[in-house]
């Protein structure tokens, strides 16, 4: 059984690893492939026909534990213990719900203190006791009438005294107007993260690159009160060296050489049957979202991959999701906006014939044939390959290439 320490406004955790409100998905889902041994089922939960629409859920099922996700940033909103009687639950280093200490409304107030009186749910019989960061739900089976003013103790229970039977860590004062938080400092890591992408474009408007906002940290990492955000906008250009792109962005996460290049096919140059002597490859940069190919002769920068990170697609939790606004002009008069919300709906309307007909991509690993997932669609226009999901029409990817 898990005990664990609930910091309200904050986190939920131990002395090994904390589940911090604000915290990346793929951070979390690292905390917990690390506890294996102890959290051994955990449910990924999420809308396949429309990603966006509703909150992405990690769900502990023997533990009881449900970590809610905003579904556009990917940060952690909400951190709900459901089944009390699966975990040990302390607050100041003093346990208030174990198999020798019930959760009662009079625990609570022993162990957090007063607050303001409960707020009765007549919908679903319960009520539920407020503190900042941190909500209590007491169900009741008794029909109890709105005469509450003097709080959840003032009630007579023919059952004994309400148990917990759920509570919520989140930000702010309520539940039900809680947003995920920025990044806190504790999950920076001594990395950098991507705040927004945007094309850069040459005299003649053609696309020469992408500018990047990053945020990280600043200050003494030894001094606690000197750390806190910066942020900077650094430029990455096709024809860039190693050294310039090292400069900008810092070591990559990975580098990976590419062993054949399966779009080649669809080059229109007269060389692309050659093989080519030095092997063509990757930075990868996990937590901006972005991957930037180099040639193997010249070591330049020829193409750039911004990726959106959703759930059902065959790349989800190796990348962050890179968050780009792109403007693309097709012509003088047909101009387009794509961002990592955009619908390829949207964009097919706008683009008319502009766009060329889509390429089937299956991806797989060389140890494993399958794919769960199935194959995506990536249509190309005006030096930019966008891969879409078939099965909700939103954004996987976004290629930009020379």
């Amino acid at each position: 059984m898990l005990d664990l320490e609930v910091v309200p406004e904050r986190s939920l955790g131990n002395e090994q690893w904390e589940l911090v409100l604000g915290m990346p998905i793929s951070q979390a889902i690292s905390i917990l492939r690390a506890q294996c041994r102890m959290i051994k089922d955990v449910h990924l939960c999420y809308c396949d026909y429309d990603p966006l629409a509703m909150d992405v859920i990690l769900n502990l099922t023997e533990d009881g534990i449900r970590l809610v996700f905003d579904p556009i940033s990917q940060r952690l909103k909400i951190i709900e213990v459901y089944n009390m009687e699966r975990v040990k639950l302390k607050y100041c280093g003093v346990h208030f719900n174990s198999p020798s200490v019930s959760p009662t409304n009079d625990q609570i107030e022993m162990s957090f203190g007063a607050t303001h009186p409960g707020v009765f749910d007549p919908a679903n019989q319960q009520f539920i006791l407020n503190f900042r960061g941190l909500s209590f739900f007491f169900p009741s089976n008794d029909k109890l009438e709105h005469n509450y003013s003097h709080g959840l103790g003032s009630l007579q229970f023919s059952n004994g005294p309400p148990v917990v039977s759920k509570l919520c860590i989140y930000m702010g004062n309520t539940l039900s107007e809680t947003r995920a938080p920025s990044l806190p400092i504790s999950c920076y890591q001594s990395k950098c993260y991507c705040e927004k992408v945007e094309l850069l474009k040459d005299s003649s408007g053609q696309i020469s690159g992408v500018k990047i906002e990053l945020y990280g940290e600043s200050g003494s990492p030894n001094k606690q009160n000197d750390v806190g955000q910066s942020s900077l906008v650094q430029e990455i250009k096709f024809g860039d060296s190693c050294q310039d792109v090292m400069s900008s962005l810092g070591a990559p996460c990975k580098v990976y050489y590419k062993d054949e290049d399966k779009m080649k096919i669809h080059s229109k140059s007269p060389e692309k049957q050659l093989e080519k002597e030095e092997s063509d490859y990757f930075y990868n940069y996990f937590t901006l979202g972005i991957d930037i190919l180099f040639d193997g002769k010249t070591h330049t920068v020829t193409k750039l991959v911004l990726h959106n990170n959703y759930p059902g697609h065959y790349d989800f939790n190796i990348y962050y999701r890179a968050y780009f606004e792109l403007q693309l002009d097709l012509d003088t008069e047909t101009k387009c906006c794509v961002t990592s919300t955009t619908k390829w709906d949207k964009v097919e309307e706008i683009l008319g014939e502009h766009y060329s007909k889509p390429v089937v991509l299956n991806r797989r690993s060389s140890t494993n044939a399958t794919n769960p997932f199935g194959p995506t669609f990536c249509y190309g226009f005006n030096s930019v390959i966008v891969e879409v999901m078939p099965n909700n029409n939103y954004i996987a990817s976004v290629t930009i290439y020379k």
